[in-house]
């Protein structure tokens, strides 16, 4: 008998469309055999970083340096949520065997062929000491993809049930799908906005960063006009794959919708509907015998949506979970998606699920840079 493959150490790193931080999750795989999410750091940004990659969204004044001083910016405190993960692992660099990092999306436009993840990749591997892999989606968009979503292929190798269907639903910034069936590739796409207009309404009206557990929806009403108007936007009548973000659904758009005069409360209870609303209409059409959703990302915290989802769902005869009942925290499958791909990387494994990105052929993605 052969001896057996010693274990790998990898790190993701996950900053995603809400821009509260970034989030780095310590794994441990086997070749290409999943043996389990470690450990886990987060650090927030700073509103100053937070509002610098909000006006990236939009073209401005002098964005290339911008952009690139961002990069470095992002990338140092890259590096320090990886010094925290290691410290409190007891880990030195030359224990992981890469970082996966995703980088921070500040333009996603797939219909002109690419997406823009801020990080100075070359930066991150000097300042950690370890092999970075990075850039995933520029890959898949070569081969005329999307570029989006990527954690199919990872929700896949982890969660799929060789018995029946089952849906990965995760919400972030934006909402996206996995349908894994029992047999063939999973697939999946972006149902439409997560917690992104949710949160920009929170800072417009209150000057808070999120609706903690949903409680200020909760004094609200729903608003079935505002709703339909809402529901009527092109993207979700679009056949997948397809992939979106805050550029579809802005702040500026919700505003254009608004007759004027409604109640925030009522506008905000509103929004968490259409989350729900768009998420369900979404699961049903693509999926329509699945029986169990398992739920992750920073959505499953508000209290309130996860009730509405659960209420739309239960009619339909359809139970959610959360991840953690399948042996990965909700908070922690996405940065965990991206040390995987990273893994993918290093044995020379296609990472994208092209069914889900609509890419013309499996490719191995990211680039590679040496510490």
């Amino acid at each position: 008998m052969g001896r057996m493959m010693a274990s790998q150490y990898y790190i993701g790193l996950m900053s995603g469309t809400s821009m509260d931080g970034a989030d780095a999750v310590l794994i441990r795989m086997q070749g290409m055999r999943w043996q389990g999410a470690l450990a886990h750091a987060f650090v927030p940004f700073s509103d100053g970083l937070r509002q610098d990659l909000l006006a990236l969204q939009d073209t401005g004044y002098n964005e290339l340096h911008r952009s690139v001083m961002l990069s470095q910016t992002l990338s140092r405190l890259y590096a320090d949520v990886v010094r925290q993960l290691l410290d409190a692992s007891r880990l030195t660099p030359e224990d992981i065997t890469a970082i996966g990092c995703h980088g921070q999306t500040v333009r996603h436009a797939p219909e002109c062929g690419y997406s823009v993840q801020l990080a100075d990749l070359p930066l991150l591997a000097e300042l950690t000491g370890i092999f970075t892999v990075g850039d995933f989606r520029s890959r898949d968009l070569a081969a005329g993809g999307q570029g989006a979503p990527l954690v199919p292929a990872f929700h896949q190798a982890l969660f799929r049930d060789e018995q029946a269907a089952r849906v990965v639903l995760n919400i972030g910034g934006i909402a996206n799908i996995s349908v894994l069936p029992p047999q063939g590739d999973a697939f999946g796409f972006d149902t439409g906005p997560g917690n992104m207009l949710m949160d920009a309404w929170m800072q417009h009206i209150w000057q808070l960063p999120y609706d903690c557990n949903g409680e200020k929806a909760a004094q609200g009403t729903l608003l079935p006009d505002l709703l339909a108007a809402l529901l009527d936007h092109p993207y979700f009548s679009q056949p997948y794959p397809k992939s979106t973000g805050r550029e579809l659904f802005s702040l500026e758009w919700l505003r254009s919708r608004l007759q004027g005069g409604e109640k925030p409360e009522d506008v905000l209870q509103t929004l968490l509907h259409y989350t729900a609303q768009t998420v369900f209409d979404a699961t049903m059409a693509a999926a329509p015998d699945v029986r169990d959703i398992y739920v992750c990302g920073g959505g499953i915290q508000n209290g309130a949506l996860m009730q509405v989802l659960a209420h739309y769902f239960a009619d339909r005869g359809v139970r959610l979970h959360s991840t953690a009942a399948l042996d990965l925290d909700p908070q922690q499958v996405e940065a965990a998606a991206f040390g995987w791909l990273a893994a993918c990387w290093v044995n020379r494994m296609p990472g994208n699920p092209h069914r889900a990105t609509g890419a013309a052929k499996p490719c191995i993605l990211g680039a590679g840079h040496y510490a």
